[in-house]
């Protein structure tokens, strides 16, 4: 299962997370920076697990996983699950501890109701966008662009597809052929900051978005009919999906007589053209909320 929404808030602060074993895992360190203010919460984690588990000689609660860090790489990271968490929690003096299980009881709440009922977790990013400034047909589109994206996700991986790093060199196959850019290339020309963990997609126009569904929706059916098998095999198939919806963006193009594809983002006005430079700033587009 793929989560979008990997970093979770409390007051204010951000806490990362993986789906892993179906639960959540959370970043050890972070919590536990939130938890005591420390200016070092590796080595308060470290003098932690010393004291309680090494000494006592018990078993490690938690797991090492690979989540993003501030540089945009992947490293192993302490994490654990909401059990694990309400343990260690228990190991550390702070004023906030009630708090946080209360907060940490109504996050894992709210992953049960979205096993039992997956409309919710639609819903819940539905108020996000919205709360955004995202217009409502924006988010449909956006929305039906992450399912989409899913069962594409999920046919790779029924193809012996495992690896996030096989993920993004499939994407960037269909993202070369739809919009003759990578999505690497394609951040640099919306000015998206190369170490942002701004998404992509959520700078893209409607057209922009159509064209990438597109893309991904024909790889998706073409590979369900052959069963490609290994790379190469997978890589052409992406390739054959991403030419589909390029064909249709370039005939698309001709029809209204400019490009579908837009370096404008939903980024901070301020920030835009603090990033733009030379660039002249263009009216920006009817489906970005205007910052005053």
């Amino acid at each position: 299962m793929k989560i979008a929404d990997k970093i979770v808030l409390f007051q204010d602060k951000k806490i990362r997370r993986i789906w892993q074993n179906d639960e959540w895992f959370f970043s050890v360190v972070d919590i536990i920076e939130i938890l005591t203010e420390s200016a070092y919460p590796r080595q308060y984690w470290e003098k932690v697990k010393q004291r309680e588990f090494i000494e006592l000689q018990l078993s490690p609660i938690w797991l090492q996983l690979k989540l993003e860090s501030a540089d945009g790489k992947k490293y192993n990271t302490d994490c654990a699950n909401t059990e694990s968490v309400f343990r260690i929690i228990q190991a550390i003096p702070s004023q906030k501890a009630e708090h946080f299980k209360r907060w940490l009881a109504k996050v894992g709440y709210e992953r049960i109701q979205e096993i039992e009922n997956p409309e919710l977790a639609q819903e819940r990013m539905k108020e996000l966008y919205e709360q955004k400034g995202y217009p409502k047909d924006w988010i449909d589109k956006r929305l039906r662009g992450i399912a989409i994206r899913q069962n594409l996700t999920d046919e790779w991986q029924d193809r012996g597809i495992m690896s996030q790093k096989d993920y993004a060199i499939l994407t960037a196959e269909i993202s070369k052929a739809t919009f003759g850019m990578t999505p690497s290339e394609y951040r640099k020309f919306k000015n998206i900051p190369e170490k942002s963990k701004t998404n992509l997609r959520d700078n893209m126009s409607d057209l922009e978005l159509i064209f990438t569904m597109l893309g991904e929706k024909v790889t998706t059916e073409i590979s369900k009919k052959e069963e490609p098998k290994g790379m190469p095999a997978n890589k052409s198939v992406a390739k054959r999906g991403g030419s589909v919806a390029g064909k249709a963006r370039k005939e698309t193009e001709k029809e209204l007589g400019q490009s579908v594809v837009s370096p404008e983002n939903y980024l901070p006005i301020s920030k835009t053209i603090e990033q733009l430079n030379s660039h002249t700033i263009k009216k920006l587009p009817t489906t970005k909320k205007k910052n005053k």
